[in-house]
C-alpha cells in the first residue's frame, strides 16, 4: 500500500510540475494583456491631466467619459460580484472550498473593470487582479484537462503565484505568497507547480515588458548595526500605519452607507469626482502609484508635502477600494508604506540621525513593515519588496522591519487583512454559517493535513 502511494505521489508531482508550466504560460499571457491595456489607459490619463484645464472643452468631454466609466463599473459589479475588489480573498475562499467562481466570467469582468477603474484614476493596483486572473486561468485549465479537486486546488495556488510574479517581475515572491499567505503551509505539492508557474510566468512577462524592476532606487548604503534603533523606530511607525490602514479598509463601508450614497452608481460617481479633483492638483496619487515611489527615491521632498501625499493617498485608497469594483490595494499599500517611511526619513534627516544617502533604506523599511503588519506575511513582504526594488543588500534591515510589523500587529490583535476581507465577502455572499472561527480554522487544518498526505514519501 505504501509503495503504491509513493508511486502515485511521484507521478502526481511530475504531473503538477508539467501543469505548473502550462499554467505559467497561460496566466502570463492573460496578465500581460491586462498589464498592457492598463499601461495604455494610464498613459492616456497622464497625457490628459498634463494638458487639460477646467476651462477647456476637453475637460467636459472627460467628465462625460467618466460618467460612462461609472455606468460600466456599476454594471460589472452586478454581472460578477466575485470579481470585485482585489480578488485575493476570493482566491483564498476558493482554496478553502468556501467560494465557487465562474472562471471565464471572472476573467473578463476583472480585466474590463480593472482597466476601466484604474485607468480612470482610482487608487487601485494591478497585483490583486493579476493574482485572481492567474488563479482563474489555472482553474479553467484544470477543468479543461479534467484534474480532480485536490490537483485543481494546487493549480489555483500556482496560478496565483504566476499572477503575482507576472505583475511585479517577482518570481520568488510569487512562490512564497502561495505557500505563506494562501496555504499557510510549506508543502511539496504546492511548491512544485508554484515554482514552475511563477518562473515561467516571469520569463514570459520579461520577454514582453523587459526585465526592469518596478521601483527604481539609487544605490543602497547599508545602515550600521549601531543604527538598528532607526530601523526599529521606522518599522513601529509603519506597522501602526498598516494596522490603521486595515481598520480603514474594513470600515469604509460605513462611510458609503450614508444617505448621500443611495446606490453603487452614486458611490462610483463620487469617487471619480474625487479623482478629477486630485488629477488637477496631485496627479501623483492617482492609480497604483509606483511612479510616486520612484519620485520619492530620487527627489528631496519637504515634510509638509510628504504628509499631504500620505494623507491624500491613504484616504483616496480607502475611497476607491470601498466601491467594490475590480482593483486591488496591494500596490497602493506599498506606496503608503513608502510615504510613511519617507516621513520618518525626513524627520530623522532633520535630526541629523541619517544622511541623505540612507533615505532609500528608510523608504523600503517603511514598505516592508507596513505590508507585514497589514497582510501578516513577513517573508512574502520581505522578498517581494527586495525583488521589486533590487534592495538585496539591506536584507537584514528588511527582515527586522518585517518581524517588527508582524509582532506589532499580533500584539494589537489586528486581523490579517485578506482573512478579514474574506469574512466580509462570505457575509455578502450569504455564507454566514461558515464564518464560525472554529469552522474556518478546522477547514484550513484539514487542507493542511491533505497537503501533508501528498507530501509524504
Amino acid at each position: 500500500m505504501l509503495s503504491q502511494k509513493n508511486r502515485y505521489n511521484h507521478k502526481l508531482r511530475l504531473r503538477l510540475f508539467a501543469d505548473g508550466i502550462a499554467v505559467g504560460v497561460l496566466a502570463s499571457l492573460v496578465i500581460s494583456f491586462f498589464r498592457y491595456a492598463l499601461e495604455l489607459a494610464e498613459q492616456w490619463r497622464s497625457v490628459f491631466y498634463n494638458r487639460v484645464t477646467p476651462a477647456s472643452p476637453q475637460f467636459f468631454i472627460w467628465l462625460g467619459v467618466l460618467a460612462i466609466v461609472a455606468y460600466v463599473l456599476n454594471k460589472l459589479t452586478r454581472i460578477e460580484p466575485l470579481a470585485s475588489g482585489s480578488g485575493i480573498p476570493q482566491v483564498k475562499g476558493a482554496l478553502l472550498n468556501l467560494i465557487k467562481m465562474n472562471w471565464l466570467r471572472v476573467i473578463w469582468v476583472k480585466i474590463v473593470g480593472g482597466v476601466t477603474g484604474i485607468g480612470a484614476g482610482l487608487s487601485l493596483g494591478r497585483e490583486g487582479p493579476s493574482i485572481q486572473l492567474g488563479a482563474m486561468t489555472a482553474q479553467g485549465y484544470a477543468k479543461m484537462v479534467h484534474r480532480n479537486n485536490v490537483e485543481m486546488r494546487y493549480l489555483i495556488s500556482s496560478g496565483a503565484a504566476a499572477g503575482l510574479a507576472a505583475a511585479f517581475n517577482a518570481p520568488l515572491a510569487g512562490v512564497i505568497f502561495a505557500l505563506e499567505e494562501l496555504h499557510h503551509n510549506f508543502s511539496m505539492p504546492v511548491l512544485i507547480p508554484g515554482m514552475a508557474a511563477a518562473f515561467v510566468s516571469t520569463f514570459v512577462s520579461r520577454t514582453i515588458f523587459g526585465g526592469g524592476s518596478v521601483f527604481i532606487f539609487p544605490e543602497f548604503h547599508t545602515l550600521e548595526l549601531s543604527q538598528c534603533y532607526l530601523v526599529i523606530g521606522t518599522a513601529l511607525v509603519a506597522g501602526l500605519a498598516g494596522i490603521l490602514f486595515n481598520q480603514g479598509l474594513l470600515n469604509i463601508n460605513r462611510f458609503y452607507r450614508l444617505p448621500l450614497f443611495p446606490n453603487t452608481f452614486c458611490k462610483i460617481i463620487f469617487a471619480l469626482c474625487v479623482s478629477v479633483a486630485l488629477g488637477l492638483t496631485f496627479p501623483q496619487v492617482l492609480g497604483g502609484g509606483s511612479q510616486l515611489i520612484n519620485y520619492l527615491a530620487h527627489s528631496a521632498v519637504s515634510l509638509e508635502l510628504l504628509l499631504l501625499f500620505l494623507a491624500t493617498k491613504f484616504l483616496f485608497t480607502l475611497i476607491s477600494y470601498g466601491l467594490g469594483i475590480p482593483g486591488g490595494f496591494f500596490l497602493p499599500m506599498l506606496v503608503i508604506g513608502a510615504l510613511t517611511g519617507a516621513v520618518c526619513g525626513r524627520i530623522l534627516f532633520a535630526l541629523e540621525l541619517i544622511g541623505i544617502t540612507n533615505m532609500p533604506n528608510i523608504l523600503v523599511i517603511g514598505m516592508v513593515a507596513f505590508f507585514a503588519a497589514s497582510v501578516r506575511a513577513p517573508i512574502t513582504g520581505t522578498i517581494l519588496i527586495m525583488e521589486m526594488s533590487k534592495s538585496y543588500t539591506i536584507l537584514l534591515s528588511c527582515g527586522m522591519a518585517a518581524m517588527i510589523g508582524f509582532v506589532l500587529a499580533e500584539l494589537l490583535r489586528s486581523k490579517p487583512i485578506y482573512e478579514a476581507l474574506l469574512e466580509q465577502t462570505l457575509h455578502q455572499q450569504k455564507y454566514a454559517q461558515l464564518l464560525q472561527k472554529e469552522d474556518l480554522s478546522h477547514r484550513n487544518h484539514d487542507l493542511q493535513e491533505e497537503d501533508q498526505y501528498y507530501n509524504e514519501e
